[in-house]
């Protein structure tokens, strides 16, 4: 399979506004419909949709690399070029990062540079980039 389709995904969120100015003006993207409980966005050519939830989730992490991965989170893979340029945005905007902009396997297979945020609802988000994105699905990574 070679084609990838968009994909839809909805998260709650337990203040519609906030997260819709959060998503709009902090990761910059597009706004799609909308109604009183819900706000649909392009995410990177994919449908994001956040549906207001009055009631708060609790997230635990998993250790990798010694840093504290949330679960769950959901982001996407951006050109490295790309996922350079949000990081300086998200610096220069002020994000608070749960796992601040690194990149992981430096000259190895599989170097990847991730980042780890949370949106004012506490969905965790992961963006990150492949140096080589052929290598995206690799079973053989140096550790």
């Amino acid at each position: 399979m070679n084609k990838l389709n968009p994909f839809h995904l909805a998260i709650p969120v337990n203040n519609l506004e906030k997260c819709r100015k959060f998503y709009r003006e902090i990761l910059e993207l597009k706004e799609g419909r909308r109604s009183s409980s819900w706000v649909d966005f392009n995410f990177f050519g994919h449908q994001l949709v956040i549906h207001y939830d009055k009631t708060k989730k609790e997230y635990v992490t998993n250790p990798v690399d010694g840093k504290d991965v949330p679960v769950p989170h959901f982001g996407i893979i951006l050109d490295w070029k790309d996922f350079n340029n949000l990081a300086k945005l998200l610096i220069n905007k002020e994000i608070t990062f749960i796992i601040e902009p690194h990149t992981r396997f430096k000259g190895l297979i599989g170097e990847q540079s991730t980042m780890f945020f949370k949106d004012p609802s506490g969905n965790a988000l992961e963006f990150k980039s492949f140096k080589d994105p052929k290598l995206l699905f690799t079973k053989e990574i140096n550790l």
